[in-house]
């Protein structure tokens, strides 16, 4: 008589992988170009090239992604986005 091996069963994984959250800051008419650059600066901690460029981006595109994480990281950024003036939103990144 032969012993068969045991089956092993491993659980059924579950990932959920939720979406990531980002803000957006708008182009506005009121925000100096250097305004932004040192909000960019102070707030997110970018070094002043990458400051620069989202700045540009906002500038000329209308707008730039500056942040993304959790709802409610975003919802804070967009908050002190607020506080600097500037014209900022948040969405589910695609």
């Amino acid at each position: 008589m032969s012993v068969a091996p045991a089956e092993i069963v491993q659980p059924e994984t579950v990932v959920t992988t939720e979406r990531a959250w980002i803000t957006i800051v708008w182009n506005d008419p009121v925000n100096l170009m250097s305004y932004v650059t040192y909000v960019f600066m102070e707030y997110f901690h970018y070094d002043r090239a990458m400051a620069e460029k989202l700045m540009m981006d906002v500038h000329e595109k209308g707008r730039a992604v500056v942040s993304s994480g959790t709802r409610e990281e975003m919802e804070r950024d967009v908050t002190a986005m607020h506080g600097y003036g500037l014209w900022a939103t948040m969405q589910r990144d695609d």
